[in-house]
């Protein structure tokens, strides 16, 4: 795959602030798929393009979801931007040429994880959770957790992910409660 054309293309969608955290959840993508042995080519682009919509507005992104067909409950109703990553998983077939599946769910999942995350999902969430440019306190525990413990790691994030979201007073989204129990379930309850 031509990482170049790629990242030239996505510049043109994202303010340099964004696409440097691009930039760094490629990276972060890569190195985690090497840990893990997942396939890196495929890292290193869903990292990439992980964020492809993000800087949409929201009655564009809404545009987009109705268009592609991903249904907008509730919560995604008044909370526009999570359709970023939805929206995304649809936007690089038709912006970037990329028809793979694995790659598309990666993105979609990438904001709010969901049940029976692959590895690969797994990879571009705490990616996009933990590369460099991210500066917040507890970063540097996940960071270490990521690369010792996948699962745990991704429970971690979850868990600071709801926190968040809670202290915030903006709703919380179900797919992010279900990964979290999910993964719970898989990891602890074996």
């Amino acid at each position: 795959m031509d990482f170049e054309f790629f990242a030239d293309k996505l510049k043109k969608l994202l303010s340099d602030e964004r696409f440097n955290h691009s930039l760094g959840v490629m990276e972060t993508s890569e190195k985690l798929a090497v840990r893990y042995g997942a396939d890196v080519e495929k890292a290193k682009i869903a990292g990439l393009l992980h964020d492809c919509a993000k800087n949409l507005r929201e009655d564009e992104l809404v545009a987009l979801a109705n268009k592609y067909g991903i249904q907008i409950d509730d919560v995604l109703e008044k909370s526009p931007s999570l359709l970023h990553g939805p929206v995304g998983g649809y936007m690089i077939e038709d912006y970037f040429g990329i028809q793979d599946d694995e790659i598309k769910r990666a993105i979609m999942l990438h904001t709010t994880g969901d049940k029976d995350m692959t590895l690969l999902d797994k990879i571009i969430f705490l990616a996009d959770y933990i590369e460099p440019n991210r500066n917040f306190e507890g970063v540097e525990n996940l960071r270490d957790a990521a690369y010792k413990n996948i699962e745990e790691a991704v429970i971690m994030a979850l868990d600071e992910t709801i926190k968040y979201v809670l202290e915030k007073g903006q709703l919380l989204y179900q797919k992010t409660v279900i990964a979290r129990n999910d993964m719970i379930i898989k990891t602890k309850y074996i």
